[in-house]
């Protein structure tokens, strides 16, 4: 950054956004105190405005608008100026955002409210171009001076309308249906929106939805029902052979901005690419398809490769944009291509459907499959061995000059929830492949998380350089949860369970709302908003109370906390009706509720070489079993009495355990 500009108060941010905005002539303000204060003491309106780092038409209305000095000595006189990463502070997002929509207006980002002094929304919008941005100031600041009591009304409406609980609309007593029906009407309706072309659900622009396919790979599991298995198969060949998957470097972008998985929005997150390794994983359990591995081994390469930091943590995105084009660093000319590959270019080309004119803006392609391997080989009568050979050796090319280019921006703040989701793909990779790195990688994760971003109170919602003073929201907590319990499954270390269920006291003290049982998304300790949130509904990334739900119903389980246990029966059952109804916006919900109605088994492995037993049986597909087990001594009450000489297994329901077997294909006809 040039040093003839002056910073403003960003500069000390620990946000990588907010510090993209520290040279802007705007006077902004974090969300705060500070903020919060002036506004009151100055009576003034406040304008906040969110985004994050890898977003692009956030960088287009920064350069447009909030780099003018014209238009920033607007906003500095007028209004007090709050930035907010929505990654570092979902709360404030999620309540603005659901404001914005409650006006009717489509949500996205930037998001830019205009509030009263006590933070109440009364306007509000995403992307504004200069002039339109400018009359908007004007306009916003002569209606609140001319019609201050009709704007307050309206805003004290809105801000009602907010604070009514989705939980207390939603939530009914159960009916008690036949589980096979319940689980044929949750297949019934997500099939209404399958894309049996391209894969995943019909419509554009195309984002991916990890947890209905997990879902859908769990009935499957129980029902091998054939259409099942062939779109989950359809949707995750598409999304491999997709621009939204980076055919050169590994890893998923956002979304497509097409029905065809073709062009993406070039962002990757690190949740996406999460969820998608604990989907890759299962579907590898259950087909053993070498393409699903191979996008496994590649994500995992980027992940290491450009996504790690030193000790172990991950970061957070990488942005869509390089040297302010969206795509650049990701896209190729037919001439770059042919300059670069002598041997096997025009197959190399037909392959990523490589064209002259280019096959997206300005003469450019985007890497892109319209063909499997199995399909392409054949039709080219190459021998699977030497394509693959032609494939790795043309990737690497690629990848080496791909690396001199200038890169995207990244986002290298380390955010909690993300990197726990991290840390259970990595776990479930390493069930599906038996590669120790994938562990390795998820023990360092993990064992950072600790070390870093949790003190004896409190877990903490991110990292960079050092941990930030927000404490951890609803989601951290959950997954921090989840993946502790996952690796106690993986390697029966007894520290991670213990520390799973300190974290979920401590979740119960801070969250729990005993007037209806679901979970606040904010601490009770937190400083207080406007109105206090609960995600109820699975989106992108599955809602903390679903997540919060099946790790009371594991824990419980595996710990013989029957209090947990009946925590999380009363959350599912309550939502049974929703999940059944409007299974695409409860996907996690229905994983939830699969498992408590179809039971979970408790698999036990104890003695010398069980850990060897534990590994061979988690290869196969078992989503309703929950592991544990010691080669010596235990605390657990369902271990402590079956430690053996040999390495042995027992299958348990309810507490209640078949003869024990030494075989793993013995152990799995007992698992119901």
């Amino acid at each position: 950054m040039s040093n003839d500009k002056k910073s403003n108060r960003l500069i000390h941010s620990t946000s990588p956004y907010l510090l993209q905005h520290a040279y802007n002539p705007v006077d902004w303000f974090e969300w705060g105190s500070d903020a919060l204060e002036k506004a009151k003491r100055e009576d003034k309106p406040i304008l906040v405005s969110i985004g994050y780092s890898s977003c692009h038409w956030c960088h287009v209305m920064e350069r447009e608008c909030f780099e003018k000095e014209s238009i920033a000595d607007v906003m500095n006189e007028f209004f007090i100026c709050i930035k907010v990463d929505r990654e570092e502070r979902p709360d404030v997002d999620q309540i603005y955002m659901e404001a914005v929509q409650a006006m009717g207006i489509n949500g996205g980002w930037p998001l830019n409210v205009f509030l009263t002094p006590d933070q109440k929304p009364f306007y509000g919008g995403t992307y504004f171009p200069p002039q339109h941005w400018t009359e908007l100031l004007n306009n916003i600041q002569l209606s609140y001076n001319a019609r201050r009591k009709e704007i307050e009304q309206s805003a004290e409406e809105l801000t009602i309308h907010l604070s009514r609980n989705d939980v207390q609309r939603f939530k009914q007593k159960e009916q008690q249906n036949i589980f096979a029906e319940d689980l044929e009407v949750i297949y019934k309706k997500l099939e209404t929106g399958f894309d049996k072309k391209w894969g995943g659900l019909d419509k554009a622009p195309k984002f991916i939805m990890p947890s209905i396919w997990m879902w859908l790979l769990r009935y499957y599991h129980l029902t091998k029902n054939e259409n099942a298995i062939a779109q989950i198969n359809l949707t995750l060949k598409k999304l491999a052979m997709g621009g939204i998957y980076d055919q050169i470097g590994g890893g998923f972008s956002r979304y497509s901005v097409d029905g065809e998985w073709f062009a993406p929005h070039f962002e990757k997150m690190l949740y996406d690419n999460a969820q998608l390794m604990s989907l890759y994983a299962e579907a590898y359990q259950v087909t053993h398809d070498e393409e699903f591995k191979t996008v496994l081994n590649e994500t995992f390469e980027w992940l290491l490769r450009e996504m790690t930091h030193d000790n172990g943590g991950f970061y957070s995105a990488l942005d869509a944009d390089s040297e302010g084009v969206e795509g650049k660093f990701y896209i190729w000319t037919k001439t770059e291509l042919t300059s670069t590959l002598n041997k096997d270019v025009n197959l190399i080309c037909e392959y990523y459907d490589v064209r002259d004119e280019g096959n997206w803006e300005h003469g450019n392609n985007i890497l892109f499959r319209n063909y499997t391997d199995e399909i392409f080989i054949k039709e080219h009568s190459l021998s699977k061995e030497s394509w693959q050979t032609t494939i790795a050796e043309t990737k690497k090319k690629l990848l080496a000059i791909r690396d001199t280019r200038i890169r995207p921006g990244l986002d290298d703040k380390i955010i909690t929830s993300w990197n726990a989701m991290m840390t259970i793909g990595l776990i479930d990779a390493y069930h599906a492949l038996q590669d120790d790195r994938y562990l390795s990688a998820a023990i360092k994760n993990l064992t950072f998380i600790e070390r870093e971003l949790k003190d004896e109170n409190y877990l903490y919602r991110s990292y960079k350089n050092k941990r930030s003073t927000t404490t951890g929201f609803l989601d951290d907590y959950a997954y921090v949860i989840q993946a502790c319990l996952k690796l106690y499954q993986a390697n029966f270390n007894e520290h991670w369970l213990a520390l799973a269920k300190t974290l979920t006291n401590q979740t119960i003290r801070q969250f729990h709302d005993p007037g209806d049982d679901y979970f606040h998304y904010s601490s009770i300790d937190s400083e207080k908003l406007i109105t206090s949130r609960k995600e109820i509904f699975d989106n992108v990334i599955p809602s903390s109370n679903s997540v919060m739900a099946i790790n009371l119903f594991r824990l419980g389980t595996i710990t013989g906390n029957e209090n947990w246990k009946l925590m999380a029966t009363e959350m599912i059952s309550s939502l049974s009706h929703l999940i059944k109804n409007e299974p695409n916006y409860m996907s996690n919900w229905a994983i939830a509720f699969t498992e408590m109605k179809k039971e979970m088994a408790e698999v036990v492995f104890t003695g010398e070489g069980a850990l060897t037993l534990k590994n061979e049986f988690q290869t196969h597909f078992q989503p309703f079993v929950l592991t544990m087990g010691s080669e010596t001594t235990s605390s657990l009450p369902l271990i402590k009495d079956k430690i053996a000489s040999r390495a042995t297994i027992f299958v348990c329901y309810n507490k209640t355990c078949n003869l024990p077997v030494t075989r793993v294909a013995d152990a799995l006809s007992q698992v119901k």
